[in-house]
C-alpha cells in the first residue's frame, strides 16, 4: 500500500492499493459511517428520442459507508453506501451505490476519528513485506527475480544448452546440468535475500527443478512455498507471475499460515494449562491493563460485528496492548483458525508471563 495523501487533523487518508493484502487491510479499516471517495462507474439514464436508455459512465463519487464486502474470488473490495458527493450532472445524491476497489485502485477515507489501531494497520501495509524470490524456468530460459512492494529486481538470467530429443543420453545430462546451474544460482540469491521461494514456469520443467531442490538442496526446498504455472520461463516468466497475481496469493497464504499457527499455539497452551494465555474480553482487558500481553488475537468478525459499546471497549484494549509494546493480530474468520478463535469469544491473548489465580509468574 502507498499513502498518497495524509491529513489526520482532518481525519483523511488517501491510499493506493498494490495487492490483495492491502484490500484485506482496508476491509478491516473501513467501517459504517465512514466517507469513502474513489473513481467508479455509475449507470445513468440517457435522454433522447425513442425508448429511454442508460449507460455506465466513469465518475468520482463519495459515499457514506453502510456495508463492506470482501470478494475473495474476484479479488476486490465492495463498499456499499449512500452517495453524498457526486458531479451535479449525474443527479445521484442520496442514492445507493457500490464502489468496487481492486488492485491498482485509489481510495480516500475520511473518518470521524482514526483509531491508533487503524493507523497502525495502514502503516504496517505500507512497510515492505518480506521479499519473495521468484525462479522462472522452462527448457530454454531461467531467471531469478526478487519481488518487493516497490518492484522486482532481476538477479539471474541463464540460457539452457539442452540438445534435441533425438540424443536422449546427452539431453538427460544437459537437463541435469541445467537444473544444477539453476539451483546454484538460486542458492546465491538466497544467501543475500531472506525470502520465500516460488518456482514458476510451463509444463514439467518447474516440477523438475522443485524435485532437484528437494534432493540436492534441502535448505532451499524448506523455503519453497509454491510451484505454479505461467506460460514461459526466464525474465518474462518472472514478470508474468507478478502480473497475474501469483505473488499476492503467496503473501496472502503466508499470512493465513501465520494466523493458523498463532491460534494453534493458543489452543496448545490452553490444553496443557500453562497459564500464559487468556480469552474473553474481561480477562484480556485485565491482562492488557497490566502489560502482560505479548500478542493479542482478535477475530475480524468480532472486531467488525460487535455492538458499538463492545467494539469501543475492544478497540481500547487493542490500543492499550500496542501502547505497552504488544502485537495486535487480526485473524480472518474465513479459515479454521479464525473459526476456532471465534468459539473462544473472538478475542484471546498470548501472555508474557504465566497467570495463576490473578498473579503473574515470570517463566
Amino acid at each position: 500500500m502507498k499513502i498518497l495523501h495524509e491529513d489526520l487533523r482532518h481525519q483523511t487518508l488517501k491510499v493506493a492499493v498494490n495487492n490483495l493484502d492491502d484490500l484485506w487491510t482496508l476491509y478491516n479499516v473501513i467501517e459504517k459511517s465512514d466517507l469513502v471517495i474513489s473513481k467508479t462507474t455509475r449507470e445513468v439514464k440517457m435522454e433522447g428520442v425513442g425508448r429511454p436508455s442508460s449507460r455506465r459512465v466513469p465518475a468520482t463519487l463519495g459515499i457514506k459507508v453502510e456495508k463492506v464486502y470482501f470478494d475473495k474470488d474476484l479479488v476486490r473490495l465492495r463498499i456499499h453506501g449512500i452517495v453524498v458527493d457526486a458531479p451535479d450532472n449525474l443527479s445521484v445524491l442520496g442514492s445507493h451505490h457500490t464502489i468496487s476497489l481492486s488492485e491498482g485502485g485509489v481510495v480516500e477515507i475520511i473518518k470521524q476519528c482514526w483509531t491508533q489501531h487503524e493507523i497502525a494497520s495502514i502503516r504496517k501495509a505500507v512497510t515492505a513485506e518480506p521479499p519473495v524470490i521468484i525462479a522462472a524456468i522452462d527448457n530454454d530460459d531461467f531467471a531469478v527475480g526478487v519481488f518487493r512492494p516497490l518492484g522486482v529486481e532481476l538477479k539471474v538470467e541463464l540460457k539452457s544448452k539442452i540438445p534435441g530429443k533425438r540424443d536422449s543420453e546427452k539431453r538427460d545430462q544437459a537437463v541435469t546440468k541445467y537444473l544444477s546451474e539453476a539451483s546454484e544460482a538460486l542458492a546465491k540469491v538466497k544467501e543475500s535475500v531472506q525470502g520465500r521461494i516460488v518456482i514458476v514456469g510451463p509444463a514439467f520443467t518447474k516440477e523438475h527443478l522443485a524435485g532437484y531442490l528437494k534432493s540436492n538442496h534441502p535448505d532451499l526446498a524448506r523455503d519453497l512455498v509454491a510451484v505454479r504455472s505461467v506460460s514461459t520461463g526466464g525474465a518474462a516468466g518472472v514478470y508474468e507471475a507478478i502480473r497475474v497475481g501469483l505473488i499476492s496469493k503467496v503473501l496472502r497464504d503466508a499470512r493465513t499460515m501465520q494466523e493458523l499457527e498463532l491460534v494453534e499455539d493458543l489452543l496448545a497452551r490452553l490444553g496443557v494449562s500453562t497459564g500464559d494465555v487468556s480469552y474473553g474480553i474481561d480477562q484480556v482487558s485485565e491482562d492488557a491493563a497490566s502489560g502482560a500481553i505479548e500478542t493479542i488475537l482478535v477475530c475480524d468478525e468480532t472486531l467488525r460485528g460487535s455492538e458499538e459499546e463492545q467494539r469501543r471497549r475492544l478497540e481500547e484494549v487493542l490500543r492499550l496492548v500496542e501502547a505497552k509494546g504488544g502485537k495486535v493480530i487480526v485473524v480472518s474468520a474465513g479459515h479454521e483458525g479464525g473459526r476456532k478463535l471465534k468459539s473462544l469469544s473472538g478475542v484471546a491473548a498470548l501472555l508474557r508471563y504465566a497467570r495463576h489465580r490473578g498473579a503473574y509468574t515470570a517463566p
